[in-house]
């Protein structure tokens, strides 16, 4: 009994295998990620950002400068240079960082940047540095997408010497 239910099974098993299946159908391609320039405006940021479903958004923590004199005293302002120095080495940071995940600046969808005061500027938040370091990055023409931002000055950061923190959401 046990012989005839394998032979009238196979046939069917065999037939099953010489079947293939359907191809898969082609997945489509996430719609595109939606950048709304500020009316009337070149200034170099997006006033909203529309991140659609079938988008995975990638939060980077918030990232430092790197000590750009390391003969000057640990800790101090001298060790890691003014605002735009500081942007410029944060912002190199995040590029690493964003290219180690597969992703690059043009996926940053939302950025958020700390700016403790500058005892240059009379303890005032030197944005022009900044933003002389950030439009190397955003708005030029071989990296147009421009995030949404936010800048605010803080008391200070966890090292005395920092004077940049920036952190950031990229879309993948």
């Amino acid at each position: 009994m046990k012989r005839l239910a394998l032979a009238c099974l196979l046939p069917l098993a065999l037939a099953a295998q010489a079947q293939t299946p359907p191809p898969a159908p082609a997945a489509a391609a996430a719609p595109e990620v939606i950048r709304h320039r500020i009316p009337n405006s070149s200034f170099p940021i997006a006033s909203a950002v529309e991140v659609p479903a079938g988008r995975t958004l990638v939060f980077v923590s918030g990232a430092v400068p790197a000590v750009a004199d390391p003969k000057a005293e640990r800790g101090s302002l001298a060790a890691y240079g003014d605002t735009r120095t500081q942007t410029l080495s944060v912002l190199a940071n995040i590029d690493r960082q964003l290219k180690g995940l597969g992703l690059s600046m043009g996926q940053v969808v939302k950025m958020q940047v700390f700016l403790v005061g500058d005892p240059s500027k009379g303890g005032r938040m030197d944005f022009d540095g900044f933003m002389s370091a950030y439009s190397e990055h955003f708005g030029t023409a071989a990296q147009p997408n421009l995030p949404a931002r936010s800048v605010m000055q803080v008391a200070g950061l966890v090292v005395p010497g920092w004077l940049v923190e920036i952190e950031v959401t990229a879309v993948r």
